[in-house]
């Protein structure tokens, strides 16, 4: 494991976590570290330490075998209301984790993580950017409306259900009403409105909370692997099967199977896929008897998918299979003011990451988040604080501080229409002569991708390729960068 310079001062950690394997994991770390840890495997055991140390920080797992580990975060807040608590959760539990933060917890990790991420959230617990500032909680219920998922740490995955539009109201509130159920969720919206993080809602609130959460991108996954990732392969079934692999389904045995980009699936595997629904059973390529799974199938795509059934890209019949609960996840642009409540949630939980002093918004920035069209959604608002308080620093945000393609000119705002344009290559015809032919098919590809905002999945649509098939044209075009002497 990497280790980290040790601290100036030994910080005292109680650890409460009731499996062995990982108190022996986490106190390696930590100790390897300078830190002082005391460990404790169930909660009255942390608690009775709680009562007769003061420590610095506490890591709580929140699934505990003789409590709630809620329950506990509240009591330790009552007692000595200034600790600094850390939870630990695994995506079955993430809404726990939401919860934790609202009861006072410092910071969340989500398991697996690595040894780097949990000492600096350690660090950032001990020594906030400002030592004056509060530690930050997410705000009650009743004051910020539905609660929502956790910012997470990357912006590739991250977003956020903060918001109390009338749009987000009416997805929580068929969140709360489908999850308990069997029903097979079918999520739409725009690339970068949170459909995943839907998914994990409807996971989280149900039944199969604890139970395996398993996320698949049909459309990043070449279709010939494709039925093998899904449900799996026997050893020696195909060139390239060194092992058997239970393969996705399997894997979300008890809990949920999440199918994004549904809409690339092959039709050939559709038809497997509308066996494995109507039967509840799996056979994994090259094996000779099927195997029975409990598995719940949420899945989502950015088409429209009564158009990919009209064109046949869909089959009819697994559309409505799947079609049982739909939950549209709006753009951003019609949630009101919630661009405002993600952009300072981002701006805390990124500065604190980062050791910056943030706060606010100036009130230009607030104006200008207001009337930006957010062609990314929810991902373009933490790339773009992300940017911003990676590359400054200080109390508040300001016009200066945006990044170069999102601020406009000093007082040439005139609403959206004015926003600029991802530049485009030249196209003509007479600059494309000479050049080969996969020359002139990777300019008109990068120049798609640049007009659809980087997003493969629309690129792909305008194209009329398979997603899969752009993302195997731009990963050999990496390799062939990387060989070139």
């Amino acid at each position: 494991m990497s280790r980290l310079p040790l601290p100036a001062r030994a910080t005292t950690i109680l650890l409460i976590e009731d499996t062995a394997s990982l108190q022996i994991v986490y106190r390696t770390v930590l100790e390897g570290a300078g830190h002082t840890v005391q460990v404790a495997e169930t909660a009255a055991v942390g608690m009775a330490l709680f009562r007769d140390v003061e420590f610095d920080v506490v890591l709580l797992d929140l699934i505990l075998p003789d409590r709630d580990g809620l329950d506990l975060i509240h009591e330790m807040l009552a007692l000595r209301p200034d600790t600094r608590i850390i939870v630990i959760t695994a995506n079955g539990s993430i809404n726990k984790a939401v919860e934790a933060m609202r009861a006072g917890a410092t910071e969340f990790l989500v398991k697996p993580f690595d040894d780097i991420r949990f000492l600096d959230a350690v660090r950032h617990a001990v020594t906030p950017a400002d030592p004056r500032a509060p530690r930050l909680r997410a705000a009650p219920t009743q004051e910020r409306g539905i609660p929502g998922l956790p910012m997470q740490t990357t912006e590739a995955t991250s977003g956020t259900f903060i918001g109390s539009s009338d749009a987000m109201v009416r997805i929580h509130t068929k969140i709360a009403s489908v999850a308990k159920s069997m029903a097979t969720v079918f999520i739409t919206g725009e690339s970068g409105t949170g459909k995943e993080l839907c998914a994990l809602a409807v996971h989280a609130g149900s039944n199969r909370a604890t139970g395996p959460f398993i996320a698949l991108n049909c459309g990043a996954i070449p279709q010939d692997l494709l039925e093998s990732e899904v449900f799996g392969h026997v050893k020696g079934s195909f060139t390239g099967a060194i092992s058997d692999k239970p393969g996705a389904a399997a894997a979300a045995d008890g809990g949920t199977l999440f199918l994004d980009e549904i809409c690339e699936m092959a039709p050939a595997l559709q038809t497997k896929l509308l066996r494995f629904l109507q039967t509840s059973t799996v056979q994994p390529v090259g094996a000779t008897k099927p195997r029975k799974v409990n598995v719940r199938i949420i899945c989502a795509t950015n088409r429209d998918p009564l158009d990919a059934v009209r064109r046949g890209l869909f089959r009819e019949d697994l559309y409505y299979r799947l079609h049982v609960v739909p939950i549209h996840m709006p753009p951003l642009r019609d949630r009101d003011g919630d661009v405002i409540d993600i952009a300072t949630a981002a701006l805390l939980h990124f500065s604190a990451e980062e050791g910056r002093t943030f706060r606010t918004l100036d009130p230009d920035v607030t104006d200008l988040f207001l009337r930006l069209p957010w062609p990314g959604n929810v991902r373009q608002v933490l790339n773009v604080i992300r940017n911003i308080v990676v590359l400054n620093d200080g109390d508040r945000v300001t016009m200066e501080m945006l990044p170069d393609d999102l601020a406009p000119p000093p007082g040439k705002w005139a609403g959206p229409t004015s926003l600029p344009v991802a530049r485009t290559a030249d196209l003509s015809v007479e600059r494309l002569i000479g050049k080969t032919l996969a020359e002139i098919e990777r300019e008109v590809i990068e120049a798609t991708l640049a007009s659809c905002g980087g997003s493969v999945p629309k690129a792909a649509r305008i194209l009329d390729l398979a997603p899969s098939t752009l993302y195997r044209k731009i990963e050999g075009w990496g390799v062939a960068q990387k060989t070139v002497v």
